[in-house]
C-alpha cells in the first residue's frame, strides 16, 4: 500500500544537481547535436516533435479542435486544427511552433535548477504520450514512440547519475536547437522569398511584417537559451 506514495514522493521530490562537469559535457554533446548538417538532419526530428506539438498545444488551449500532427522524414510538420481562420486563437496557434522547442527548454531548464530531474523526465514522457494520440502518419508516430520511449527506459532503468546527464542533455538540445530553425527560416525566405511559413501566414494574419516575426522568433530562443543556460549552470 506504500508503493503509490513513495512513488510520488520520488516524482514530487528533489534529487541533487549532477557535478559541473556533468552539465558542461551535457551541453557540448548538445551543440554537437545541433552542428553539422548530417547530424541535425536527425535531431531535428526532436525539434520538430516540439514544434508541431506546440501549434497543437496552443490551439486546444485556446478552444480550436486539433484534428492531428503529421511528421514527415525531411523533419518538417503538419499540425491541423479547426476553427475560427483569423483572430487571437489562430494567431497565437500560428506563433506556436518556431518559440515551442526553446520555451520547452526554459521550463525544463527551471525544473532541473530547482532540482527537479525526475518531475522532467515524466513530464516529458506524458507529453509525448499525448503527442502520439494525435499523430496521423507512420513516420511521426514511430519518431514520437522513439523519443517517449527513451525517456520511459530512462526514467525506469537507470540511476540518478544518468537520468541527470537525459535530462541536462534534452533541456540544452531544446535551448540550442531551438535557436538554428529560425535562422533557417530568415535564410529560406531570403533566397525564396515569402512562403506559407508560420512568420508568412502570421503576417497575413495580423498585416504585421513577416520580419518582425522573425525577430519575435529570435528574441524568444535566443533569450530563452542565455536565461536557461544560466538556470543550468548555476549562474
Amino acid at each position: 500500500m506504500s508503493a503509490a506514495p513513495d512513488v510520488l514522493d520520488e516524482l514530487l521530490g528533489t534529487q541533487p544537481s549532477p557535478e559541473l562537469w556533468l552539465v558542461i559535457a551535457t551541453a557540448v554533446a548538445a551543440l554537437v547535436a545541433t552542428g553539422p548538417r548530417p547530424l541535425w538532419r536527425l535531431s531535428r526530428n526532436a525539434v520538430t516533435i516540439a514544434h508541431e506539438g506546440g501549434h497543437g498545444l496552443v490551439a486546444l488551449l485556446t478552444g480550436r479542435r486539433l484534428e492531428g500532427i503529421r511528421l514527415h522524414s525531411d523533419t518538417s510538420g503538419l499540425t491541423v486544427s479547426r476553427g475560427r481562420p483569423t483572430g487571437l486563437g489562430m494567431i497565437l496557434t500560428a506563433a506556436a511552433g518556431y518559440t515551442a522547442p526553446s520555451l520547452l527548454g526554459l521550463g525544463g531548464a527551471w525544473l532541473l535548477a530547482n532540482g527537479r530531474i525526475t518531475l522532467l523526465l515524466w513530464l516529458a514522457t506524458a507529453l509525448l504520450l499525448a503527442m502520439l494520440l494525435m499523430i496521423r502518419n507512420m513516420y511521426g508516430a514511430l519518431t514520437v514512440i522513439l523519443t517517449g520511449g527513451a525517456f520511459l527506459l530512462v526514467s525506469w532503468l537507470t540511476g540518478p547519475e544518468v537520468q541527470a546527464g537525459f535530462a541536462y542533455s534534452a533541456v540544452w538540445f531544446l535551448l540550442l536547437g531551438g535557436v538554428r530553425p529560425v535562422f533557417e527560416l530568415q535564410a529560406r525566405r531570403r533566397r525564396e522569398g515569402p512562403s506559407d511559413s508560420d512568420a508568412d501566414q502570421l503576417s497575413r494574419l495580423t498585416n504585421v511584417p513577416a520580419a518582425l516575426w522573425l525577430f519575435l522568433f529570435h528574441a524568444v530562443s535566443l533569450s530563452s537559451l542565455i536565461g536557461g543556460g544560466r538556470w543550468l549552470l548555476g549562474l
